[in-house]
């Protein structure tokens, strides 16, 4: 697929956002150093001097190396990428080194609803909650290469995805397929829900922002937003 454009729209309010969710309320962001997470205005406004979006609120999280953010069912899902010791002090709080974990956190204060190691161990980058198999999420399995879909009442495994390439980040779960992030292989793959076979594909040309996060966006799912972690870039692609 080959997208009708690619727009560098603003700058995350942190340094190295990872991750990126719209929703009703807004767009939130995580930040991999701080595991702070921010709400901000998402209504095409713009400051036009330093090119940051507004602010609405921020929360403090007890994450790690956060490099993943979903929202579903009431509440926001960060992805701990083992302990923050590569960017801060550790914290009590941090996730092993090595040994990823999914928190719910409630969006509100910030606190810690409950944790869970990622199946099967080993880091994880993306997740996302399925709005087509509620009480569900996807996160990606990063010791198997896998994309892994778990019941979040019971932590059972539904499904386990092969991936295509290494180095999984973002994921968007949509009605006929799951799109995956390949940072390094500078592309958005649309991946079969039955096998993980590759159905369709996006490439971002090396001059724009790497890919990290991604999120939908759009009354129709018309369009993706894509963080760059190494810049703080916010970018969006028409599709």
């Amino acid at each position: 697929m080959k997208p009708r454009s690619i727009e560098t729209v603003c700058r995350a309010p942190y340094a190295l956002p990872n991750d990126l969710q719209v929703t009703e309320q807004g767009l939130w962001i995580v930040d991999q150093i701080t595991d702070r997470v921010a709400l901000v205005r998402w209504d095409g406004t713009i400051d036009e001097e330093y090119r940051v979006p507004y602010m609405v609120r921020e929360i403090v999280t007890e994450s790690s190396n956060t490099s993943g953010l979903a929202w579903g069912a009431g509440s926001l899902w960060l992805a701990a990428n083992g302990d923050g010791t590569r960017w801060r002090p550790a914290r009590a709080t941090d996730a092993r080194d090595g040994a990823g974990e999914i928190l719910q956190v409630d969006p509100a204060t910030g606190r810690t609803v409950r944790r869970f190691p990622v199946p099967g161990g080993g880091g994880t980058h993306g997740v996302a909650y399925d709005p087509y198999e509620p009480g569900t999420l996807w996160l990606t399995t990063l010791k198997s290469q896998t994309l892994t879909q778990i019941e979040l009442e019971t932590g059972t495994v539904r499904r386990v995805l092969p991936l295509p390439y290494g180095h999984g980040h973002g994921v968007v779960r949509v009605e006929d397929g799951i799109w995956m992030v390949h940072k390094l292989e500078w592309g958005i793959f649309k991946l079969s829900l039955t096998g993980g076979a590759v159905l369709d594909e996006i490439r971002i040309p090396k001059d724009q922002p790497e890919i990290h996060g991604l999120s939908r966006e759009g009354r129709e799912g018309d369009h993706f937003l894509y963080c760059d972690a190494t810049t703080g870039w916010i970018v969006r692609i028409a599709l």
